[in-house]
């Protein structure tokens, strides 16, 4: 999984398998990558090209997509 590096105060990068529908997020606090599943490729769109990601995060991801 490619991962691409954002700018974001909370995020340090993002990656998505399409095939899978995983995304993983490493955030600025954890090297670890957090993997979420069952992700449409639009959500991932739509935080890549978020005003804040952080926020993006936080209302349309978080406890939507646990693996």
């Amino acid at each position: 999984m490619i991962h691409h590096a954002v700018s974001s105060s909370a995020i340090k990068s993002v990656g998505y398998d399409e095939a899978s529908m995983r995304m993983e997020i490493v955030f600025k606090s954890s090297s670890k990558p957090y993997s979420f599943c069952g992700v449409p490729k639009h959500v991932f769109e739509r935080l890549l090209h978020a005003g804040s990601k952080g926020r993006y995060y936080q209302n349309n991801i978080k406890d939507h997509y646990q693996c």
